[in-house]
């Protein structure tokens, strides 16, 4: 067990550059040997589980326009059916890593793919915009029920240093592969059966879950004395969904509109409030201390980073494909590919790479690496705003192999430097910088590619066209003929002069945790060592 002091070092350094290969982890003691002997399938359980989760956060993004057709809901109903399923999560991830290291964590996890399952039950039968709603936010609360819990499992299960580092990286490439295919999987749903096929594939997925890990799964909590602290609960959810809501609204309405500032300012109010207390008390809901350790905040800071850049990319070159080159949902989808497979393959080969290098090299390339794709669109793209695919591709290998380094070693080091008993806490933190990150690359750098866009527009261009790329094609098509190819050619222009410098400033974000990691992460820090 990791002594819970506020230092970065491991009880047993190892030498960069080694090269011996680990023997098979022995059993604990006094763990169940059958468990250990199980932890690949356990491995698996939790992954296909994940897969389940990162998709569904982006799933919805080509079966909207479906749904909205078939419901027709209003526009805030729009916003709540997009917004419902994140909320609910981000706010929810504090309090469900605690109650996991109190009540149970395969408990809870089998708990969340119950809700899961029923949850997407009834939006398949849905009958109306609210009920949608309702769905997608208790799919929020299931899906917070379930990823601290994969996380702290894993760190129980996986004894061995190097197999812990490896089990992390398949997590890292699911949730991250997942968020990146969901476009695709939902492009081919969508296409054949309706939009109700993107809710209706978490059913027997969530149902297999539930029956496989009743079965396999060990059960562990982190023993701990003292009430539960309620009023804590109250404020980190309160702050989170606050945070939540308010960066959204601020890629919706924009930093004059006093909605998203409001509810930022209470976040900031609320979480200050909840900081504070946990530092107070003696049996705290989130260890907040270990923010105290430099490992542990950069490698947050870095996925957070990383994620805004991703975020952004994948709103953004969604409406690209499919509005300004005229793809088809899952055509888009495809079209998206390069990044989620590249992200994958990096992620697995990462745990070789920092067991041989310093964790700070390996952080640092990677950001780098995330931040040159990132920078490439806006380098290569001509005068006229042209932009080839081939390059695009390019770029998104380039973000989708940087990120998987990069995030890969993130989570495996914040894990690592974390005590036993805190470990769903950590989860929850690591979870939550994946969460805000993506929501802050929406709000942020969308909302800048929105202005630079507007910008762009020639003036006598139809109104509707200045609201989204969207709007504009729709515009577009009803005009026809000269007018419409002449609109969608001044849009293509302007949207991809907006976007490209968007993501160029997220390359920015990601290069500065780059130099953060490389200054701040201590050398000594060993993820791969048996000792964590």
């Amino acid at each position: 067990m990791t002594t819970p002091d506020r230092s970065d070092h491991p009880d047993r350094p190892d030498r960069p550059g080694s090269s011996a290969a680990p023997g098979p982890a022995p059993a604990p003691s006094g763990a169940d040997p059958r468990v250990h002997a199980r932890r690949w399938a356990i491995l698996a359980i939790l992954s296909g589980s994940l897969l389940l989760i990162g998709m569904d956060t982006t799933i919805l993004n080509v079966a909207f326009p479906t749904l909205v057709e078939d419901l027709q809901p209003g526009a805030v109903e729009q916003l709540w059916i997009i917004d419902a399923y994140s909320l609910a999560l981000s706010g929810l991830l504090v309090t469900a890593g605690a109650l996991g290291d109190r009540w149970g964590r395969k408990r809870l996890l089998l708990l969340g793919f119950s809700v899961f399952a029923l949850a997407s039950l009834g939006a398949v039968f849905a009958e109306a915009p609210w009920q949608v709603i309702a769905a997608r936010a208790l799919l929020g609360i299931g899906g917070a029920a379930i990823m601290p819990s994969t996380l702290s499992i894993l760190r129980e299960v996986f004894t061995d240093g190097r197999e812990r580092a490896l089990a992390y990286a398949v997590w890292t490439a699911v949730i991250g592969g997942g968020m990146a295919l969901g476009p695709v999987v939902g492009g081919l749903l969508v296409e054949d059966s309706g939009w109700q096929a993107a809710f209706l594939l978490n059913v027997p997925v969530a149902a297999a879950a539930v029956l496989l890990g009743l079965w396999l799964l060990p059960e562990s909590r982190a023993p701990r004395s003292g009430r539960w602290d309620w009023p804590g609960v109250g404020q980190s959810v309160a702050g989170m969904l606050a945070l939540s809501a308010g960066i959204k609204e601020l890629g919706e309405r924009g930093a004059a509109d006093p909605l998203p500032l409001a509810l930022l300012a209470a976040a900031a109010v609320l979480l200050t409030v909840f900081v504070r207390r946990q530092l107070r008390i003696p049996h705290p809901l989130l260890q907040v201390r270990l923010f105290t350790r430099r490992a542990f905040t950069v490698s947050a800071l870095a996925i957070l980073l990383s994620m805004i850049g991703f975020g952004a990319v994948f709103l953004l070159l969604t409406q690209w494909f499919q509005y300004a080159q005229g793809y088809s949902p899952l055509s888009a989808g495809l079209h998206l590919l390069p990044a989620p497979l590249a992200l994958i393959v990096s992620s697995m080969v990462t745990p070789r790479l920092i067991h041989a290098l310093e964790v700070r090299q390996v952080m640092g390339a990677g950001l780098v690496v995330t931040a040159l794709g990132l920078v490439l669109p806006w380098l290569v793209q001509s005068g006229d705003g042209g932009l080839g695919y081939r390059w695009m591709a390019v770029a998104l290998l380039l973000l989708g192999f940087g990120a998987g380094v990069a995030t890969t070693t993130a989570s495996v080091t914040l894990m690592a430097v974390t005590p036993v008993e805190d470990t769903g806490g950590a989860a929850a933190i690591d979870e939550t910088c994946y969460e805000l990150g993506a929501a802050l690359g929406v709000a942020s750098l969308g909302s800048l590619a929105m202005v630079l866009y507007r910008h762009h527009l020639p003036d006598g261009v139809p109104g509707a066209a200045r609201d989204s790329v969207g709007e504009a094609a729709h515009t577009a098509g009803e005009l026809g003929g000269g007018a419409g190819a002449t609109l969608l050619d001044q849009v293509t222009h302007a949207f991809t002069l907006g976007m490209t410098p968007a993501f160029a400033l997220g390359g920015l974000l990601a290069l500065a945790a780059g130099a953060m990691a490389w200054a701040w992460v201590p050398r000594h820090v060993r993820p791969t060592d048996d000792a964590h």
